[in-house]
């Protein structure tokens, strides 16, 4: 098992629903948290007293800028990418700017997030920490769907990288799980940077839906597919 307490542990996308639970559960479990959000008055809002960055990371370069800036500040021990947008529409109506926003946002930041913390997690893991990473693709990395063509796109991509990335990176020491949560009532899909979503059924409970993902941290998972969440 992987004690969380007193590790210090970077959590984006820490400002949406989702991402501020496992926030607030991490803390209550004595982690020490490094926070990032968009909105610096949002991450103020969270009222937790731990480190707070606010950046855009679709930007070029944000993810590893980010990585140097929490390490030099001390050592790091886990990562939660829990940032991420949404588009709906069929693939006739995709536009270059759609697309370009669900890599960057939902598959390159993710991936330099962890390339660039390799260094630090090694070196926490030969200080004797049990260092990971946890991303969250969703069960729509599984499952191809009409309208989400896109977005669906973007996350497969991401857990295609870290299904191999665990196997190259085990020998370092430093264990990546990925999530695939279903649908959560998060409110994600009302906030679509592109289109508009279809009708869905009720989506699971957030707080449940958290606190599975901190328990696969501290179970030490290597993967939680949708049905785990069950």
């Amino acid at each position: 098992m992987t004690d969380v307490a007193g590790k210090r542990i970077l959590v984006t996308g820490a400002t949406g629903a989702l991402g501020s639970r496992i926030a607030q559960q991490l803390h209550a479990a004595g982690a020490t948290l490094v926070l990032t959000g968009t909105s610096p008055e949002k991450l103020q809002a969270l009222g937790l007293p731990v480190e707070l960055y606010a950046l855009d990371l679709s930007l070029p370069g944000a993810a590893a800028s980010l990585i140097q800036t929490v390490t030099s500040a001390g050592q790091l021990d886990g990562i939660v990418a829990a940032h991420g947008v949404v588009a709906f529409g069929p693939v006739a109506d995709l536009d270059a700017q759609t697309l370009q926003q669900l890599q960057a946002i939902n598959q390159t930041s993710p991936i330099e997030l962890i390339t660039s913390a390799i260094p630090s997690l090694s070196a926490a893991k030969a200080a004797g920490s049990e260092p990971f990473v946890l991303t969250i693709s969703g069960v729509i990395a599984d499952m191809p769907t009409a309208g989400m063509a896109a977005y669906g796109a973007s996350k497969a991509g991401l857990k295609s990288f870290v299904s191999a990335a665990q196997r190259e990176l085990r020998r370092e020491g430093i264990r990546i799980v990925d999530t695939r949560p279903p649908h959560t009532e998060t409110g994600l899909a009302s906030r679509a940077i592109a289109g508009v979503a279809p009708a869905m059924p009720q989506g699971l409970d957030p707080d449940a839906v958290a606190a599975r993902i901190v328990a696969a941290i501290v179970n030490d998972e290597k993967d939680v597919p949708a049905e785990a969440f069950s």
